[in-house]
């Protein structure tokens, strides 16, 4: 028997006409509003929490749920074929303290990628560099103080073209010298738009708040 045919690197036939018209159809009558309520496309690298070191793409949509609170699903890419891997939580530091010390150490910071430029909003190309520049900035400030919770569903990094085994909890990069810091950053930007190096020069007056202990668990091993 042939293989399954890859498609937009996932297994699968392309998808025929008839089911076009159908998703079409219900585009047009069918409510979206969790979906309508994403408001950020932040741009950062994942790593593996039993393994760290490999730095995986992490395209995220976000929802701000309250002041505490936000979600977002995780792509492995920005365009309409981009595969859904993951999901992550962040809460701020008042209800990340409310949590037992055992839930804490599943959490990660977000100093790091925020002071280094390696957390991004990636361009639209309607809005002037410097004016997003401003906008992103604001957003660092939000989040820089927030405690994340991430999972993977699907490890396209292993070459998977099919979302197998158990979800596997993944964390964030917290300095440099973690991994490829330079290459991911460089690559992304030529990608993207972006300048990690910028950023980090914009943010250099964000107040850096101090982590808590039991957090970013994965480098205390």
């Amino acid at each position: 028997m042939d293989p399954i045919p890859t498609t937009h690197e996932a297994k699968g036939e392309p998808t025929s006409v008839r089911e076009h018209v159908l998703h079409t159809g219900a585009s047009m009558l069918q409510n979206f509003d969790p979906v309508k309520h994403i408001c950020a496309h932040l741009h950062a690298a994942h790593t593996p929490f039993d393994d760290p070191g490999k730095a995986v793409e992490a395209h995220h949509y976000c929802t701000i749920l309250n002041e505490d609170m936000r979600q977002c699903i995780v792509y492995d890419g920005k365009d309409k074929n981009a595969r859904l891997i993951g999901i992550e939580y962040l809460i701020t530091r008042r209800l990340y303290e409310t949590l037992d010390p055992e839930e804490r150490k599943l959490w990660h910071s977000h100093v790091f990628e925020v002071k280094s430029g390696l957390l991004a909003l990636p361009v639209p190309s309607v809005v002037p560099d410097s004016v997003w520049e401003a906008a992103e900035t604001a957003e660092m400030e939000a989040v820089i103080g927030m405690y994340g919770k991430v999972y993977h569903l699907w490890r396209t990094d292993l070459g998977h073209q099919i979302p197998l085994g158990a979800p596997q909890l993944f964390t964030s990069f917290t300095s440099k010298e973690q991994f490829d810091f330079d290459g991911f950053a460089s690559e992304r930007d030529r990608r993207l738009g972006t300048d990690t190096q910028v950023k980090s020069v914009k943010r250099a007056a964000i107040a850096e708040p101090e982590i808590h202990g039991d957090a970013d668990a994965a480098w205390k091993k």
